[in-house]
């Protein structure tokens, strides 16, 4: 996960332009339905919609280096931070990808209408890779003393 999501944001970085065309049509809203009803939610500014991606781009970041930090405790069989930090990143992408993308971007500015800007399989594969990886993250070791050890 800690490779996955370091070559997210790096791609997010270096091609900066491909996902924010993404995120600035999901939050318009104009390849959706177009219902009135929903219309008004729709984020229309791109000063907002780039302040968005950038943070989108942060967050992936720092659940990155949290998962490399993880990663280099595991190795270093330092096995209570390296779950510890393991814990912190798997949630981060969790939070990202399910109430982010899943809940607020295909929900509340309804993704799930749209043709070309729907990324909500991505976002479901994701979430349920970090929720796999973070409950085996969570299994008693069978070492004494670290079953604990969050």
């Amino acid at each position: 996960m800690a490779l996955y999501i370091a070559l997210v944001a790096f791609g997010n970085i270096t091609d900066f332009g491909t996902n924010q065309q993404f995120v600035r049509h999901v939050l318009a809203m104009d390849t959706t339905f177009q219902d009135d009803d929903l219309m008004w939610r729709a984020v229309t500014s791109t000063a907002l919609q780039d302040a968005a991606y950038v943070l989108i781009i942060v967050w992936e970041t720092v659940a990155a280096l949290l998962l490399m930090a993880a990663t280099w405790f595991w190795a270093r069989r330092d096995h209570r931070r390296g779950r510890r930090w393991s814990t912190y990143g798997l949630l981060m992408l969790m939070l990202l990808f399910g109430a982010g993308f899943i809940g607020i971007g295909g929900e509340w500015f309804a993704m799930w209408q749209s043709k070309s800007w729907n990324g909500l399989e991505a976002a479901t594969r994701v979430f349920l890779m970090s929720g796999v990886v973070l409950i085996v993250n969570h299994l008693p070791s069978g070492r004494p003393g670290e079953a604990d050890a969050t």
